[in-house]
C-alpha cells in the first residue's frame, strides 16, 4: 500500500524570537515510518525549508500554502506537537478535512485541535513506534480510505 505521508510539527510555536523548535524529531519519525511502512512516501516540509524562518513575506506566504496544499494531499499526516503549533493546526484541519488520517504525537490531549482532528493520539515517539509496529497505523490508514 503505497502511503503519501506528510511529516507536520511544531516549527516556530510560540516563540517570540526568529527561532525555531529543535526539530530533532522527524529523523526518529523517519526510520519509524522506513521500518513499518516501507512503501511510505514521507514529504517532510522543514527538509525542503530548513531556513523558512527566514524568508520574507511573499515566500513565507507561498512556503505556507504549499504546505497547507500539501497536507491536504496526503493520506496520513503526523503531527508532531510537544506544544501548541498554529501552522500544524491548520495542516491537521486541511489533512482531517480531506479525508486523511492522522496521527499526532503530544501530551496535549485536551487541546480541541488534537481532540478534532486526530485518528490517533500518541503521548511519545515510543508509543508512535509500538503503533506503526503493531500495524494498527496501517490500519488506521486503510480505514481512512476506505479499504478493506
Amino acid at each position: 500500500m503505497g502511503i503519501n505521508v506528510f511529516l507536520a510539527g511544531v516549527m516556530q510555536g510560540s516563540k517570540v524570537e526568529l527561532a525555531i523548535h529543535d526539530q530533532g524529531w522527524r529523523e526518529p519519525i523517519k526510520a519509524i515510518l522506513t521500518a513499518h511502512l516501507p512503501t511510505a512516501d514521507v514529504y517532510c516540509h522543514y527538509t525542503q525549508h530548513p531556513q523558512s524562518v527566514g524568508y520574507e513575506l511573499p515566500q513565507v506566504r507561498q512556503t505556507l500554502e504549499d504546505g497547507n496544499r500539501r497536507a491536504g494531499e496526503c493520506d496520513l499526516l503526523i503531527a508532531y506537537l510537544p506544544t501548541a503549533s498554529m501552522g500544524t493546526a491548520i495542516e491537521m484541519y486541511e489533512a482531517s478535512r480531506n479525508g486523511a488520517a492522522v496521527v499526532t504525537v503530544t501530551p496535549l490531549t485536551a487541546n480541541w485541535v488534537v481532540r478534532v482532528y486526530s485518528d490517533a493520539v500518541c503521548p511519545d515517539l515510543q508509543a508512535l513506534h509500538d503503533l506503526a509496529e503493531s500495524g494498527e497505523l496501517a490500519e488506521i490508514v486503510r480505514r481512512k480510505r476506505g479499504e478493506p
